[in-house]
């Protein structure tokens, strides 16, 4: 924002300079060819600086996003995407053959910036915008890999969308077969281990090496938390006690589902 600020002023500087070269190099003019001079290299230079200081729309103020942020339209939207990721959640829990021990939500509501006039990144286009990330942590047994995600298939068979990997996914037959013994690398030879199921747009499903000993990829802890300053920022793990480490001490192993970051609530400018 303060270097858009800065390049407005440096091209401010270099048309106001221009001018005044024209103006002094100009030569000794009469009193009536001085107003029709002016008008010529007036009017340009005031369109101009008009249309920059219109495009210089400020960043919408801290007192603004939260007024915003805490509006009821905002707090449904708000309600409805937070309600809607814990029932998948809640799905995976019960249907699945993974237990749960953490859920992570964290919640931002950022304003909108000053008109970007060089570097746009669609910022300035909008007041505020609200999005949602949300990700839930589950025990395992990493002796019983192949049945676990054969489960996470079964249910998936059974519930549709809140589990989005069923056993018509080729690659994730593949992965259960891989971890039966009965195939090499489901990614191909050489590429070791999986790591994940993905579903774009949907869900993810990632978990813990267990074929690599200690060199295999982990589930790593959540990042540390935002402060917490509801309606604007929300940042919940929930038990607050709970850890990855703690859930692989526990169990064996770590799944993890990331949810896609939902931008749940925007007012354009």
């Amino acid at each position: 924002m303060a270097t858009t600020f800065w390049i407005v002023i440096l091209v401010l500087a270099v048309l106001l300079a221009t001018v005044a070269a024209t103006w002094l190099g100009l030569p000794a003019l009469s009193r009536q060819q001085r107003p029709w001079t002016r008008r010529v290299f007036g009017l340009p230079l005031t369109i101009v600086l008009v249309l920059v200081l219109a495009a210089c729309g400020r960043a919408t103020s801290e007192k603004t996003v939260r007024k915003l942020a805490g509006s009821p339209e905002a707090l449904k939207a708000r309600q409805e995407v937070e309600l809607a990721s814990r029932d998948v959640i809640a799905v995976w829990d019960a249907e699945t053959p993974l237990t749960l021990g953490l859920v992570v939500l964290e919640d931002v509501c950022v304003g909108g910036s000053a008109k970007e006039l060089f570097f746009p990144t669609g910022s300035d286009r909008y007041k505020i915008r609200c999005s949602m990330s949300v990700a839930a942590y589950f025990g395992a047994d990493p002796r019983r890999m192949a049945d676990t995600i054969d489960g996470v298939l079964s249910a998936g068979d059974r519930t549709g969308p809140p589990i989005p990997f069923d056993h018509e996914f080729h690659y994730a037959r593949t992965v259960v077969d891989y971890y039966r013994g009965k195939t090499g690398d489901p990614r191909g030879p050489g590429t070791g281990e999986p790591t994940e199921l993905f579903s774009a747009g949907t869900i993810e499903l990632s978990w813990d090496q267990v074929r690599s000993g200690d060199t295999g990829e982990v589930i790593e802890e959540p990042r540390s938390c935002s402060p917490h300053d509801p309606p604007v920022r929300r940042c919940l793990r929930e038990p607050a006690s709970a850890s990855v480490a703690g859930l692989r001490r526990e169990y064996g192993m770590v799944f993890k589902i990331t949810m896609p970051v939902t931008n749940y609530f925007t007012v354009w400018k």
